[in-house]
């Protein structure tokens, strides 16, 4: 029988406000550890009352870039998420999704002042 974990996001940011992408690592990691440990994740989002791309970017987009498509569609389900803001997840996963199959590097360039 598959362990599913609940994972309250409210709970873990201690806020409805989920904004920053450093809430989002806190979420992010409970999932990697999860995952990890072959156990399933419910990600639950009640009482979440504001949600941005970078922290959906960080809390679910980062997955794709250390697990597999497959293996994050059977041990990671999201619940309790507004219309809208399920709109909003599914542009940051697509984005994650064709990121992390042909990643940019990034180059800084410098400029003489």
């Amino acid at each position: 029988m598959n362990e599913i974990t609940s994972l309250p996001v409210f709970e873990i940011v201690g806020s409805p406000l989920c904004v920053g992408s450093d809430d989002g690592e806190k979420v992010y990691e409970r999932i990697r550890k999860a995952i990890r440990q072959r156990r399933s994740v419910a990600l639950s989002f009640i009482n979440i009352t504001s949600l941005t791309p970078a922290f959906l970017t960080v809390t679910l987009g980062q997955p794709y870039g250390e697990f597999s498509e497959e293996e994050i569609r059977a041990k990671l389900s999201v619940k309790d998420m507004e219309p809208d803001d399920l709109f909003l997840l599914k542009s940051v996963v697509e984005t994650a999704k064709a990121y992390f199959k042909n990643p940019i590097t990034l180059k800084l360039k410098s400029f003489d002042v």
